[in-house]
């Protein structure tokens, strides 16, 4: 017999100690869902992390404080190494920081990977907006 695990909400952060508002929405959605928690930061790999450290390691507390664990790839591919992730943990949607560019496609990509996962974006003012491929839509709670 085929085992599933609990779903999850699965919070993208980057290491930016402003991430924060990301993994307390998520933490809201899967308390709300009665979903487990995971954040996941996915860096390009480097040789020198230390300058990271402090903001991973406020993001990491963040995360344990609201009972989520805390996983960090190093990877070129963010979209790739994201949905693989989500995928494993049986994400049923993902939170993500608003981003400035639309070209770097981080959103859009993830969207085509995981196409029946929903992809709230959040914004630096913490307005949720839920993203689709047609469109960006105000999340209403």
């Amino acid at each position: 017999m085929k085992s599933t695990k609990k779903p999850s909400v699965l919070v993208c952060v980057t290491g930016q100690y402003d991430c924060d508002r990301l993994i307390n929405v998520g933490y809201e959605k899967a308390e709300r869902m009665d979903y487990d928690l995971h954040v996941l930061c996915v860096h390009t790999p480097i040789s020198n992390v230390s300058f990271l450290s402090d903001e991973i390691e406020y993001l990491y507390q963040t995360a344990k404080t609201l009972g989520a664990d805390m996983t960090i790839a190093f990877n070129h591919d963010a979209p790739h190494t994201t949905a693989d992730f989500a995928r494993k943990i049986n994400a049923k949607a993902v939170i993500t920081g608003m981003p400035c560019n639309r070209e770097n496609g981080f959103v859009d990509t993830v969207h085509d990977l995981l196409p029946k996962t929903q992809i709230t974006m959040v914004t630096k003012q913490g307005e949720c907006l839920i993203h689709s491929l047609q469109c960006v839509v105000k999340a209403t709670a």
